[in-house]
């Protein structure tokens, strides 16, 4: 079975691109989406999470907002984080890579937007795939979210491996600057190349 790593830093359309794998045919395991699962109501962190930032947790549910302003507060409090989280998310992913292994999957894509930042192991991996778009499109995507502001762009690209580190540590690199189109191609053509 074919592992990928897909990652890239924010803005540069990892969503749409992890959905062009699946279109493609590939499982799809998401990073963020194992998260959230971890801070719902009986969610695996919640308990720990509490207990490390009191207050944060709502109705039984960790509320990031009040989560991502400790953060901002307390810059230090990430790694208390990341120590309660990463096993959680990283036994998420091991469980799901077992199920496609045992469902006959070709290729799965893991989205993880923080792969570089972790220090994740490669051990079981066969690819990392980089998205990247120019800078100028990157600054655009990310300021027409909601709430987003030119100071907290800036603090979470502060906290990310630049994007040209990144590509140039990724095996191959999926250009989504021009467009879905040409990116949905790239897609095909890697998917065809490794199967």
């Amino acid at each position: 079975m074919i592992v990928l790593v897909l990652t890239g830093s924010i803005g540069m359309g990892k969503s749409t691109t992890a959905r062009l794998f699946e279109e493609a045919g590939a499982a799809i395991w998401d990073a963020d989406a194992a998260v959230h699962a971890l801070y719902r109501k009986g969610g695996a962190a919640v308990a720990a999470v509490e207990a490390a930032f009191p207050g944060v947790v709502v109705d039984g549910a960790v509320d990031r907002a009040r989560l991502s302003e400790r953060l901002q507060r307390e810059p230090d409090g990430f790694r208390t984080l990341e120590a309660i989280v990463h096993p959680l998310v990283r036994a998420d992913r091991e469980a799901f890579i077992d199920r496609a292994r045992e469902e006959g999957r070709p290729v799965v894509v893991l989205d993880i937007p923080l792969w570089f930042e972790t220090g994740a192991d490669r051990t079981g991996v066969t690819a990392v795939v980089v998205v990247s778009a120019p800078p100028a499109e990157q600054r655009r995507r990310v300021l027409s979210r909601p709430g987003m502001t030119e100071a907290r762009f800036r603090q979470i690209l502060s906290r990310q491996v630049p994007d040209a580190e990144k590509r140039a540590r990724a095996d191959a690199v999926i250009d989504t600057g021009r467009g879905v189109p040409h990116a949905r191609e790239q897609v095909r053509l890697l998917m065809e190349r490794l199967t």
